[in-house]
C-alpha cells in the first residue's frame, strides 16, 4: 500500500459461552453480525450506502452460518442492496485477514469499508461443516494435518513448557479478563439486545473462581485422542520426540464462544471529505502459512513478517494481542520474539473470554485499540494463527 488505511472504530458484541448454556445461545448469528454492523455505523455515523464491501470473516460455514453469512448479515443490519459484501475462511485467522481485505477495498475505492467476522459456536458448533479436515482421517494423515490440540502438546513437548507452566498463562488470562471486565475498560464492547431488551452487555466467558488448584485439578484433553487414533506415535516419530506431553486441558485451552465485531476503515481522502475522525491508521498487514503439522505457531512467523514490513523491532511496539489458540503457544510466542509477559494480552486472551473463531481476529484489534487509548501508548500488533499452519498479523499505531 502507497498509503495506509484509517480505523475510524472497532466493536465487538461481548462473547457468550458457546453451549446450550450460552446467553447468546438464542441469538441466530446472521442477527449477532447484524447488530455488530448497526453498531459500527451508529458510533461512527457513517451511512451505511457509503460502504464500498463489507468482508466478514467465518470458519463453519454451514447450516445457520451458511448462504453467505457477510451478505445477510448486512441486509439484516438494515444497508441498503447497493453495499457488496464478501465472507472468508482463513481458519482463526478470518478476522483479522477481513480487515485486511477492507483496508485494501477502502484504499481501493477512495472511501470506507467494513472488516469483520462472526462465530456462534452454541448454534453451528466447530467442525458441524463435516469436512475433510476434520472428518477425512486418511486425507487428514496423507497430508500431515492433525487435530490442533495434538499439535498445541506437540509445541509444548518440543519447547519444554510445562503443565504448571500452561496453567499459569492460564490463570493470567482469567484474572486479566475478569479485571478489565469489571474495570470498565473494554470501550469496543456492544450490547447484544432482543426486542428492546439487554441480553449480554458483557463477556460472560471469563471465570472469577478460577485459582492454580482448580486449573491443577482438570485432566488432559488430549491424551485419549492421540493415544486411540495412533496419533501420539506419529507425531513423537515424525518430530524426533521421545513421546508427546499432554499439558492441555479445558482450563488452559481457548473456549468456544459465541461473538461478532466489525471494523470500519477508510481512505485519507475519504476521512476529509467525510469529516471522520480516525482512531488509528493500519500500518500494515502480514499473512503467512507454516508448518502444516504443528500448524499454531504461525502468529510469531506473521508478526515478524509485519515488523519487517514497516521496519519496527519488538521493543517499539507496546502492546501485542495474540490469539490464546492453547497456552503453550503463548508460551512460545513470548520465547521467540523476546515479548515479555506485561505487553502480551495484557486484558485476558481466548483462554478466559473464549474464541468466537471467525470474529476473533478482528474482535482482537478492537481490544488492542481501547488498551492503547488507555494507556497513551502507540503501537500495538494484533496477531492470530489458524489450522493448517495459516496466520495473519496487523500493526496499529494509535492516532491522537
Amino acid at each position: 500500500m502507497s498509503e495506509s488505511a484509517l480505523i475510524i472504530d472497532a466493536v465487538r458484541t461481548p462473547r457468550g459461552r458457546g453451549s446450550d448454556k450460552g446467553a447468546l445461545r438464542g441469538v441466530q448469528p446472521v442477527e449477532l453480525l447484524a447488530q455488530a454492523l448497526r453498531a459500527i455505523v451508529q458510533r461512527t455515523g457513517v451511512d451505511p450506502a457509503r460502504i464500498a464491501d463489507a468482508v466478514i470473516g467465518c470458519v463453519t460455514q454451514t447450516g445457520e452460518q451458511g448462504s453467505h453469512v457477510g451478505r445477510l448479515g448486512a441486509l439484516a443490519a438494515g444497508w441498503p442492496d447497493t453495499v457488496p459484501a464478501l465472507t472468508v475462511n482463513r481458519y482463526c485467522a478470518s478476522g483479522l485477514s477481513a480487515v485486511g481485505y477492507a483496508a485494501l477495498q477502502a484504499l481501493a475505492s477512495d472511501g470506507v469499508a467494513v472488516g469483520g467476522g462472526v462465530e456462534s459456536m452454541s448454534r453451528v458448533p466447530m467442525a458441524s461443516d463435516a469436512g475433510p479436515l476434520t472428518h477425512d482421517a486418511e486425507l487428514a494423515r496423507s497430508l500431515r494435518l492433525v487435530p490442533i490440540g495434538l499439535a498445541a502438546d506437540a509445541v509444548a513437548t518440543m519447547e519444554g513448557f510445562s503443565r504448571a507452566d500452561c496453567d499459569a498463562i492460564a490463570l493470567a488470562s482469567q484474572q486479566r479478563a475478569v479485571h478489565a471486565r469489571d474495570a470498565g475498560w473494554l470501550r469496543s464492547v456492544v450490547p447484544v439486545e432482543v426486542d428492546g431488551r439487554t441480553l449480554l452487555a458483557a463477556d460472560e466467558t471469563p471465570r472469577a473462581s478460577t485459582t492454580a488448584q482448580t486449573l491443577a485439578d482438570l485432566q488432559p484433553a488430549f491424551a485419549g485422542l492421540g493415544a486411540k487414533t495412533g496419533l501420539d506415535g506419529w507425531l513423537a516419530q515424525h518430530l524426533g520426540l521421545a513421546r508427546i506431553e499432554h499439558v492441555h486441558t479445558a482450563g488452559n485451552a481457548p473456549a468456544m464462544a459465541d461473538g461478532a465485531s466489525a471494523v470500519l476503515l477508510a481512505s485519507p481522502g475519504a476521512v476529509r471529505r467525510l469529516g471522520l475522525k480516525p482512531r488509528a491508521r493500519l500500518v500494515a498487514l502480514a499473512e503467512v502459512a507454516v508448518d502444516r503439522t504443528l500448524a499454531l505457531t504461525g502468529a510469531v512467523d506473521a508478526t515478524r513478517a509485519v515488523l519487517a514490513r514497516t521496519g519496527l523491532g519488538v521493543a517499539d511496539v507496546d502492546l501485542f494481542e495474540v490469539n490464546e489458540s492453547f497456552a503453550a503457544l503463548m508460551l512460545h510466542f513470548m520465547r521467540h520474539l523476546g515479548v515479555p509477559h506485561e505487553r502480551l494480552n495484557v486484558n485476558g486472551g481466548a483462554i478466559a473470554l473464549g474464541h468466537a473463531m471467525g470474529s476473533t481476529g478482528s474482535a482482537l484489534l478492537g481490544t488492542a485499540l481501547d488498551e492503547l487509548e488507555r494507556r497513551g501508548a502507540t503501537r500495538a500488533v494484533v496477531a492470530a494463527c489458524g489450522a493448517a499452519g495459516l496466520a495473519a498479523a496487523a500493526l496499529i499505531e494509535r492516532m491522537d
